[in-house]
């Protein structure tokens, strides 16, 4: 299995070199434009940002100097992030690591034995966010904290996950894709209607569900039925039109659909908390 928050593309260059801007570590397109340029090398001296919102945006090279932060939020992919001198990204990822080990787990898994062991772990921990997404009032549910998706949204997203790197990949179905499911905000709208996927749904939470524990069902089927020597496997079909034209193997599409769980229970999770102390 591939480690938690590596980037998908080549490693970004400071913002005084050439080569293309990184939007998120599993974007491959950047939208129409390709991604403003408009502040590349910008200076802001002495300036009020606050209340600033950078969001998928390559800060690789930014440096804030004499700078006031407070109740700031990041998140991301990190590497080589000093603060007052010191790098903080050993310890955001050792932190990260204690409070969720299935990330750990997820690093460390090699067989195939590990990645049903790695489901077993991602199935529970659904099944108790569920549980605590259920006690909430219905508009909980749909509720978009600070902008991100909403846990409906989330398990949408899942439901495209497994039907673009489990059904289309590893079990080569042409046409998986439930129309519930929900890509990335940035895939062609058009593309994702010619998949069948209806963007603009406003599915009940009980529809969601369905779609949910059906393609959970799915993964469970695989990882089953799955080999040490079946891990290797080539995958015949990129996971969705407009994808990359990549070599794919089994555990190269399995270990997306892990990742991707383990990440959007942490957002999930952390949103929750939120929406429960209110």
């Amino acid at each position: 299995m591939t480690g938690t928050n590596d980037p998908a593309g080549p490693a970004p260059v400071s913002a005084d070199q050439p080569g293309e801007a990184q939007f998120g570590p599993h974007r491959f397109y950047a939208g129409e434009g390709g991604g403003s340029t408009r502040f590349r090398g910008a200076r802001f001296d002495v300036a009020d940002l606050r209340g600033a919102r950078f969001t998928d945006c390559d800060l690789t090279g930014v440096t804030i100097r004499d700078g006031w932060l407070a109740d700031v939020s990041i998140s991301g992919h990190l590497s080589n992030v000093t603060v007052n001198g010191v790098d903080v990204t050993g310890f955001v990822s050792a932190e990260l690591d204690r409070r969720h080990p299935e990330r750990v787990q997820f690093r460390e898994g090699r067989s195939a034995d590990d990645v049903r062991a790695m489901w077993d772990t991602i199935e529970g921990l659904w099944a108790e966010a569920g549980k605590r997404a259920g006690r909430l009032p219905a508009a909980a549910l749909t509720e978009q904290v600070n902008e991100e998706w909403s846990f409906s949204q989330t398990l949408r997203h899942l439901v495209f996950i497994t039907d673009a790197w489990a059904s289309r990949t590893v079990l080569d179905e042409e046409r998986p894709y439930h129309r519930l499911g929900l890509p990335q905000s940035w895939y062609p709208a058009a593309d994702a209607a010619a998949l069948g996927i209806d963007l603009a749904a406003q599915p009940a939470y009980a529809e969601i569900l369905g779609a949910r524990a059906d393609r959970m069902a799915v993964m469970r089927r695989i990882v089953a039925g799955l080999t040490d020597d079946g891990l290797g496997r080539r995958c015949r079909r990129s996971p969705a039109p407009g994808y990359p034209d990549e070599e794919l193997t089994v555990i190269d599409c399995l270990s997306v659909v892990l990742d991707e769980e383990i990440e959007h229970y942490r957002f999930a999770t952390r949103d929750l908390a939120i929406l429960e102390s209110r």
